[in-house]
């Protein structure tokens, strides 16, 4: 094999992203925080202070930008800054302002999420996304952030995977704890066109603000592979879990890819992974290819010249050395994409930092480690690695 090059395309955002609820900690007023204080469920710790990246924030984005990464993305967190119903909080929407601006001076292009798995307890409490008037509710929320992404936000992510929330959603209805051994549970399809209905609301809300923000949403890809003769079963498994919302992303400046294993669907459906297969720390197959599956078949549904932005790809793995080689892989698949003419316009690594992973600190995806005490930044070999493309404007490319 020979090593060759491939040069990003001008502007091509190269970074790390993370979640508000899973970095910032004590997000009190959240949906999440009293299911994790809440006895019998699946969760297994609280997330308590979390990375404190709340207070931390400036430490983690100096590290990043110090790496070689010019693009940082980050949530908002609706439950600080509507913690009561109709009651925004200014020292909130001024603190999240202030992160923007921290990332801007640093060099970091800010792509701010509006949305990423939790919502206020009152909204819960409502109903959520499927009460009555939910959707004005959000929109309502999304446009009390103009002081937050009116300037210096070139990309705004209107809702995190409404996928896995349609899901989730479909899973509390019908009472179900965890997951199939293989395969997602069926999505809630009340949630799924509430959660719709939303995101639409909120790009205009956002285009409102500032005409020139990029704005889409982020879909959580499974890249499901059709066993022979299970062509016609995949798609219609595939439909309501993923492809509905890639195609309500068509009008949209842009959509996120998010990957990290695949499933494979033979003709009773999805197939468990072998024994004896690689597992990372959430016992996912070890793909790295499936970030290349995931663009194909998103630019495929989006349709020609749907701008791509992978927004999330990563490995949960105590093995730094098997990070490197996972993001080896998954990048060469970036490399071809673009080779092969998919307009892929960034690349966002999960996650800049260990994390709360809903329910365990255990799942590792992190580029940087940090001390359970002091809270002291721990960049891992991989981050170097990783952060250090940013300053060659190459991608890796190994070639036959």
């Amino acid at each position: 094999m020979t090593h060759t090059h491939v040069p990003f395309p001008e502007g091509f955002l190269w970074g790390a992203s993370t979640a508000a609820h899973q970095i910032e900690g004590n997000n009190t007023n959240s949906d999440w925080w009293v299911k994790e204080h809440t006895a019998g469920t699946h969760i297994q710790e609280p997330s308590l202070d979390a990375c404190d990246s709340y207070h931390r924030w400036r430490e983690d984005m100096d590290v990043l930008a110090g790496l070689g990464f010019t693009d940082y993305r980050f949530s908002i967190e609706w439950a600080r800054i509507e913690p009561a119903e109709g009651r925004f909080s200014r020292a909130e929407l001024a603190h999240y302002r202030r992160m923007v601006e921290g990332a801007v001076e640093r060099g970091l292009r800010p792509m701010v999420t509006l949305h990423h798995f939790t919502v206020p307890q009152w909204f819960e409490e409502r109903g959520g996304f499927t009460s009555e008037g939910a959707t004005e509710l959000f929109a309502r929320y999304v446009a009390a952030c103009a002081p937050v992404i009116s300037e210096g936000v070139g990309h705004v992510c209107t809702i995190n995977e409404p996928n896995m929330i349609a899901v989730m959603a479909g899973q509390a209805r019908r009472g179900e704890i965890g997951f199939p051994p293989a395969g997602l549970p069926t999505p809630d399809e009340e949630t799924t066109h509430a959660v719709i209905a939303a995101h639409h609301a909120a790009v205009k809300e956002v285009r409102a603000i500032n005409p020139d923000i990029r704005v889409g949403w982020t879909v959580a890809n499974q890249v499901y592979q059709a066993l022979p003769g299970a062509e016609a079963v995949t798609a219609a498994y595939r439909h309501p879990r993923e492809d509905v919302f890639i195609e309500a992303a068509r009008g949209d400046d842009w959509i996120g890819v998010q990957s990290y294993t695949r499933t494979r669907i033979g003709p009773d459906g999805p197939i468990p992974t072998a024994d004896g297969v690689e597992r990372t720390l959430t016992q996912w197959e070890y793909y790295p290819e499936a970030v290349g599956h995931a663009l194909r078949h998103t630019a495929e549904v989006a349709g020609p010249g749907m701008p791509l932005i992978v927004t999330e790809n990563g490995i949960a793995t105590d093995d730094d050395q098997r990070r490197i080689d996972y993001y080896t892989g998954a990048l060469n698949e970036v490399a071809a994409a673009l080779q092969d003419g998919l307009r892929v316009e960034g690349y966002l690594a999960w996650s800049a930092l260990d994390n709360y992973e809903w329910g365990s600190y255990k799942p590792a995806f992190g580029l940087i480690g940090w001390d359970p005490e002091t809270f002291e930044r721990r960049p891992k070999p991989s981050a170097t690695w990783l952060g250090a493309m940013g300053r060659t404007r190459t991608l890796p490319r190994l070639a036959d």
